[in-house]
């Protein structure tokens, strides 16, 4: 670490009136979770190319996300994916992810893979798989009791692709039918989150097409159903930030799966295409944290951070640890917004004053900050470096390829 640069880092940032003290702890706080299936074999619709070392089973995918952890410190859960991580006895897979450091986070559903969902899943005009999905989605509720989650992370493929094809507005009523039935199985202290996408695979209509119809399905279930937001899924030119502001206020943000876009659901890593949209998210959850209202203010600190992403041509640890860590900088260069600062300029009308006031937290360089905090945390100060100088990725090359896979 570089002290002198610290040092000088330290007095521009307290010449701006920021508490550092404060930037400090929340970097600290910070935690993302990283998926099971990043770490396997996955990869496109046309091919999935398979690598050497990647997970064979479900004890291998964490053993591989401790690694992640290990050197970033920020990342201590992991989502898994039900049947992709099904495994007989689910308490042994939770004991092994403790020795390793490590909680089993969100449980996603799988109802895109079987053969008899083609036409969907829970709206399917097929009253037999309608009940089929449901009972798969109760039974991931009972492998969340079973590993002490909180999370129920549903992801609904379904859609159609012609006019004419389904009836819309009948599907609409069968997908609340059935996610009232899985809302009613939750323990008091699990969440059902629910995403949206606004085409793929479907491509004339999807059920959940967007936020607004994830927000009204999460109004009607109740306040344990709330809206997760996936930075990949939204059409060109959508202003996601402004979602994450309206949901904030709403007190129905749950989370976000992370990931980054230039086409459609690209599944890049995040922060690699468009890094100020996720700053501005960031933004818009630390102004929320600052707001009066009780309720904005919990919803903000209670957001579930996931990486969602399919390392194609990547390798896939050190594909999450750069995803983790874009993440992390970014948060860290919102912390350095001068909120009090740019609600002045607001309060004036100042348009120049309150954008300069948000950008220039953005054009920070902020390793001399993260550099401290990690070193403070007790990891390394470059994770990437220690990470590849481990000699994990070789060690693992003994498992050849035909790991697990989606």
């Amino acid at each position: 670490m570089n002290d002198s640069a610290y040092a000088l880092f330290v007095q521009q940032q307290t010449d701006r009136g920021i508490d550092l003290e404060q930037v400090k702890t929340r970097l600290k706080a910070l935690k993302i979770e990283t998926p099971s299936w990043g770490y396997g074999d996955s990869g496109t619709r046309f091919k999935v190319f398979q690598q050497v070392g990647v997970p064979r089973n479900p004890f291998e995918k964490f053993e591989d996300a401790a690694q992640v952890h290990r050197v970033t410190g920020i990342c201590p859960s992991v989502a898994i994916h039900i049947p992709w991580d099904k495994v007989e006895d689910y308490k042994q897979l939770q004991q092994h992810a403790a020795s390793l450091g490590l909680t089993i986070g969100a449980i996603n559903p799988n109802l895109f893979q079987d053969d008899d969902y083609i036409f969907g899943s829970l709206c399917n005009s097929n009253q037999a798989i309608r009940k089929k999905a449901t009972e798969h989605m109760l039974e991931c509720v009972a492998v969340a009791r079973e590993t002490s989650s909180s999370l129920l992370s549903l992801w609904l493929a379904d859609g159609t692709n012609y006019p004419g094809q389904a009836s819309i507005r009948q599907r609409k009523h069968w997908l609340l039918e059935a996610l009232n039935e899985v809302y009613q199985a939750l323990e008091p202290q699990m969440r059902l989150l629910i995403e949206y996408k606004f085409f793929e695979p479907a491509f004339y209509h999807t059920d959940l097409g967007d936020w607004g119809m994830a927000y009204n399905t999460a109004l009607k279930l109740g306040k344990q159903a709330q809206v997760l937001v996936d930075t990949g899924h939204h059409a060109q030119g959508t202003n996601v930030e402004q979602i994450v502001a309206y949901l904030l206020d709403e007190q129905c943000l749950g989370g976000f799966h992370f990931n980054s876009r230039k086409y459609a659901d690209d599944d890049l890593i995040v922060g690699a295409i468009n890094p100020y949209e996720l700053f501005l998210i960031f933004y818009q959850i630390l102004d929320a944290l600052s707001d009066a209202e009780a309720g904005v203010r919990q919803t903000a600190e209670n957001i579930a951070y996931m990486i969602d992403q399919s390392h194609c041509i990547e390798p896939k640890i050190p594909a999450m640890i750069r995803s983790v860590l874009n993440v992390q900088t970014q948060y860290a260069k919102a912390l350095l917004i001068n909120l009090a600062e740019v609600r002045a300029a607001q309060e004036k009308q100042d348009v120049l004053a309150a954008e300069n006031a948000v950008r220039t937290a953005f054009e920070l360089d902020v390793t001399p900050l993260l550099q401290v905090v990690r070193e403070e945390m007790g990891v390394p100060v470059d994770p990437m470096a220690a990470y590849l100088a481990s000699g994990y990725a070789e060690k693992i090359r003994a498992r050849g390829k035909g790991g697990a896979s989606w």
